[in-house]
């Protein structure tokens, strides 16, 4: 990748406060008063480079520029480019905060890729940007066994741990990156919206946590402007930014993309809020989501993944049909997280799959206790161990359609709740009997405030066969307790092998699964 260095960031405004979203870092001394500032010499890509969502064919691939221009893009199976072939962009303008991204099609299935993309000025036809590269693997196709291999984590700096260069930053996407995944699986919590940055934390041993802070970080989100500052600001640690060039993601969002523990129709009551209606800042939110990520904008957000013959990856949107958050203990079968449609559509595509495993990706866990309040639950779970209640009875549904179709190999994946921890599911166990044994995969999180241990709840027969969480909650990531999750499909012979790692990329615990038979 090329760096994007500190003489980089000037060019692009990022630090010199020109304007750019994601802008100035607070604290600089205040610039006179200028007429508007018009971008001279060659174009810059400010925020480096993402891909996102591939397929066995086609793959798409992000940029953000220092000012309107034509995104282009060439991509190769050598290094250095020789025989590429180029694709023309859209244009990026301020109407998309200067972003852009194009779906690469016609791409060889199951390989190695290098791209590289320019900006080329709308004012001066034929100045471009310095490229910036970046690579991907596009997904095997049905047919395939072979490996695959990828990382799972969430919650990107949040409860007040932003970058902190004395810290290494978010070094936790240096060690994701060493593991050479085909893809990363974000589940949930891309940003903290929600998070305002304080410039200094003194820590319980008297160190002292610096975060770098911009304007938009330094309050609570609530402007198109503010959101977009939110994933800006993710996107200057450079641990990040040279990880997602390297790794295509697959991105789900969850609460904190908007605020804490949200749901459609929500009124705030949170005094930091001026803008209090939840429908507002979600569309905002979710504006600035498709514009700053490599994830698709067409469609419903739940969607189905394929890697070869061997890996489904189901990916879950736990938050647009949302219900209220409330005890958790009602009998309306229509209710839920999911929706009518994502619910019968899980089920419909869960027993069409003939892949090996099937990874539901799951914004939310299933059976721990996510309280919202003295009395609500934000999750799928609310503590009673007796039959199915609640939100808990879609994913009673949803399994019983399963076990009874004959589909085999289901294996959660879920982040949210700020520790790691493998549980397993078991009917023998349960409230309920009519599902088939599954594995729960809980890791997280990627930059922030360590919590937890949760609460179990019992309905679907849980047992915490692992458990690392913090001796007090929001630990600091100086502290330890940020996590991420490794999965490696092997090819030939299907078994399933999960390491849930630390910040360093040490395995804390490790289980192989062997492939499943119909």
């Amino acid at each position: 990748m090329t760096e994007l260095d500190r003489r980089t960031l000037l060019r692009a405004g990022l630090i010199a406060g020109a304007g750019v979203a994601g802008g100035a870092l607070l604290g600089a001394p205040a610039a006179p008063a200028a007429p508007a500032w018009r971008p001279t010499g060659r174009p810059v890509l400010t925020h480096g480079v993402q891909s996102g969502d591939v397929t066995v064919d086609s793959a798409l691939v992000w940029t953000r520029a220092d000012r309107p221009g034509r995104m282009l893009v060439e991509v190769s199976r050598r290094p250095d480019f020789r025989g590429a072939r180029r694709v023309r962009g859209p244009v990026l303008d301020p109407t998309g905060d200067l972003t852009g991204k194009v779906r690469l099609r016609g791409l060889p299935g199951g390989e190695r890729l290098h791209y590289r993309v320019r900006v080329e000025s709308l004012d001066r036809p034929g100045l471009a940007s310095e490229p910036v590269t970046g690579a991907l693997t596009t997904a095997p196709d049905r047919h395939d066994r072979r490996d695959v291999r990828f990382v799972w984590t969430g919650d990107i700096a949040g409860q007040g741990w932003g970058i902190a260069p004395d810290f290494d930053g978010m070094s936790i996407f240096r060690a994701m990156r060493a593991t050479r995944p085909d893809f990363f699986l974000c589940s949930g919590d891309t940003v903290y919206a929600d998070g305002p940055l304080a410039e200094t934390v003194t820590l319980p041993d008297g160190r002292v946590w610096r975060n770098l802070v911009t304007p938009e970080k330094s309050k609570v989100a609530e402007t198109l402007a503010e959101y977009r500052g939110q994933f800006a600001y993710n996107l200057l640690d450079e641990h990040l930014r040279a990880f997602v060039a390297e790794v295509p993601q697959i991105n789900q969002w969850d609460d904190h993309e908007v605020t804490n523990n949200w749901y459609p129709g929500e009124i705030l009551t949170d005094a930091r809020y001026t803008e209090r209606r939840v429908d507002v800042l979600a569309a905002r939110a979710r504006q600035a989501f498709d514009e700053w990520l490599p994830a698709p904008v067409d469609g419903p957000r739940y969607r189905r993944m394929s890697y070869g013959s061997r890996l489904d990856v189901f990916v879950l949107d736990m938050r647009t049909w949302k219900d209220p958050n409330d005890g958790n203990t009602y009998a309306d079968p229509a209710r839920g997280l999911l929706g009518r449609e994502q619910r019968e559509w899980l089920i419909r595509e869960l027993t069409r799959s003939r892949a090996t495993w099937k990874v539901i990706a799951a914004d939310l866990p299933i059976g721990l206790v996510v309280p919202d309040g003295a009395a609500a639950q934000e999750g799928v779970a609310q503590g009673d161990p007796g039959a199915p209640a609640g939100r808990e009875l879609e994913f009673a549904q949803v399994l019983g359609a399963a076990h009874r179709a004959g589909v085999t190999g289901i294996v959660f994946l879920t982040a949210d709740v700020h520790y790691t921890a493998a549980h397993h599911y078991d009917p023998a166990r349960a409230s309920v009997a009519e599902f088939t044994p599954f594995w729960e995969f809980v890791s997280g999180p990627a930059h922030a405030g360590a919590f937890g241990p949760n609460a179990l709840d019992g309905t679907f027969g849980p047992k915490a066969v692992f458990v690392n969480a913090p001796p007090r909650a929001n630990t600091s990531p100086a502290e330890g307790f940020q996590h991420f999750g490794e999965v490696a499909v092997d090819g030939a012979s299907g078994a399933f092998t999960v390491h849930l790692r630390d910040r360093d990329g040490a395995s804390l615990w490790t289980t192989t699964l062997p492939a499943p038979t119909r």
